[in-house]
């Protein structure tokens, strides 16, 4: 007689979502949280001199011509393209740190599988696991 076929789901067969120790939590908390406060004095930074630039564009633009006018343009929504990367970057560790606390760091958020330590590792925001990115990136 055969053997009957396993009934278990995916979802059924994978730890607890609670099983990393308090010391690994506290680990992985101090490190998003350091990356958090690099990230924020890079943006404090990038508005300082973003600031300091706009100043010195007021006072130097005297007799600029059209060309000069748009270099500048261009160069100012540069840098506040840059500011907003940073802010992004702030705000996907302080959803990871949200994560953590809530229980659900490490987990995909769309299939509900494990996240690789390694993509952990790479990318410690991440809220997708690699399928699942691949699969968003295609859209």
């Amino acid at each position: 007689m055969a053997k009957p076929a396993d009934t278990k789901t995916a979802t059924s067969r994978k730890p607890a979502k609670g099983t990393r120790s308090a010391a690994e939590t506290e680990k992985i908390r101090a490190a998003l949280a350091g990356r958090r406060d690099e990230l924020q004095s890079e943006y404090d930074q990038t508005l300082s001199e973003i600031t300091e630039l706009q100043r010195e564009r007021l006072t130097d633009s005297a007799g600029d011509d059209q060309a000069d006018t748009g270099t500048k343009t261009f160069e100012r929504e540069q840098e506040i393209s840059l500011a907003n990367g940073i802010l992004d970057r702030i705000s996907q560790v302080e959803r990871a740190l949200e994560r953590l606390d809530e229980g659900n760091y490490g987990w995909c958020e769309r299939c509900g599988n494990p996240i690789p330590v390694e993509r952990l590792a790479a990318f410690p925001s991440a809220t997708l696991c690699v399928t699942c990115k691949q699969l968003e990136e295609r859209r």
